[in-house]
């Protein structure tokens, strides 16, 4: 997120940087017009510079001190008090150069539009610049709210998944405990990776894909025979390819879960995942004998797991993922489809 955040920042910086590349372009052309063609021959080149600068200023410093703190009233007032200054001091700076009315009038009829505009593009500056400012600090509070809350949420993922699997132990070392020094084994292995690997937004796959491989080994392990596992899982060409920890897995461990409660002799369980150009395509599909009615849609799970991995896809991937859940020929379905990053 801090990585958006910055993006963000610095397209609003480089905007603001041409727009004021912009006006600086458009008031040193001004100027020289009125150099080259009105200025030169009258000796106030240097004075009218330095005022048009201090319109600009003073423009700046209404918008500041007024209007950027809702007062518009106040503002209206002082800029309309800002521009009977200009149109009354400017001509009677002139009086001070120019004896002939006529070059009085010619003059200043021709500079104070200038000045004017100057007066105005000070308020547009900093108008644009307080704009531009406010959404770079909107958006870096939308970035630092973000990580906050993933940071919570990926922090939940290690005690979620011990609680799960130490329950599980526990039922098998009554019945089985010769099996359990095998299980904790396993155990020790998924939780060095979940504890210590998973802190980082995105991860390889191909360390997602081996935690996965080791969680179904212990389930094996769990089961025993009553499994019947199909794994598809293609052949990874690009390792790089990055993905959230612990998204995949959450699925998975629902399929066994759910299985398991089951009252078939047997429990199917099908795990699949390919990569397109674009796209990771996972799916997973468990027995699953529920009251509910052929296609219908099931409702989704409170447990904390899922909802903290829908909640985590939707700050990761926000609309670049699609995940479908139903049930179809006594098959709990999960498919998820994220774009890669």
């Amino acid at each position: 997120m801090r990585v958006a955040s910055r993006k963000i920042s610095n397209e609003a910086l480089i905007i603001h940087a041409i727009f004021s590349m912009a006006v600086v372009m458009l008031v040193v052309t001004g100027i020289y017009f009125y150099y080259r063609f009105i200025l030169v021959r009258t000796g106030l080149t240097t004075y009218t510079c330095l005022f048009l600068l201090a319109c600009i200023y003073t423009g700046r410093e209404l918008c500041i001190r007024f209007y950027l703190r809702n007062k518009p009233f106040h503002f209206s007032l002082y800029t309309v008090l800002a521009l009977m200054a200009i149109i009354t001091i400017w001509p009677l700076a002139a009086k001070l150069v120019f004896k002939s009315p006529h070059d009085i009038i010619e003059f200043s009829v021709t500079t104070l539009p200038f000045l004017i505009i100057g007066l105005v593009m000070g308020i547009f500056i900093k108008l644009i610049r307080a704009s531009i400012q406010k959404q770079i600090q909107d958006a870096q509070l939308a970035a630092e709210q973000k990580q906050s809350e993933l940071n919570l949420l990926q922090s939940q993922l290690s005690p979620h998944f011990l609680f799960n699997t130490l329950n599980n132990i526990y039922g098998i070392s009554i019945t089985q405990h010769e099996r359990v020094p095998a299980l904790l084994l396993q155990l020790s292995n998924l939780l060095r990776y979940s504890v210590y690997d998973t802190k980082n937004q995105f991860v390889p796959i191909t360390e997602e894909l081996e935690y996965i491989t080791n969680y179904i080994s212990f389930e094996k392990l769990r089961i025993s025979d009553r499994l019947v596992l199909q794994t598809d899982i293609e052949t990874i060409n690009n390792p790089a390819i990055p993905i959230a920890p612990m998204v995949l897995i959450v699925f998975i461990e629902n399929a066994f879960k759910h299985a398991r409660n089951t009252l078939d002799d047997k429990i199917y369980v099908h795990i699949a995942l390919q990569i397109t150009d674009n796209d990771i395509v996972f799916s997973v599909k468990n027995s699953y004998n529920g009251s509910k009615q052929e296609n219908s849609t099931p409702q989704v799970s409170s447990g904390l797991g899922l909802a903290n991995t829908i909640r985590r896809l939707n700050l990761l991937y926000e609309k670049n993922y699609q995940l479908d859940q139903y049930i179809t020929d006594n098959m709990y379905i999960v498919q998820l489809r994220l774009k890669i990053k």
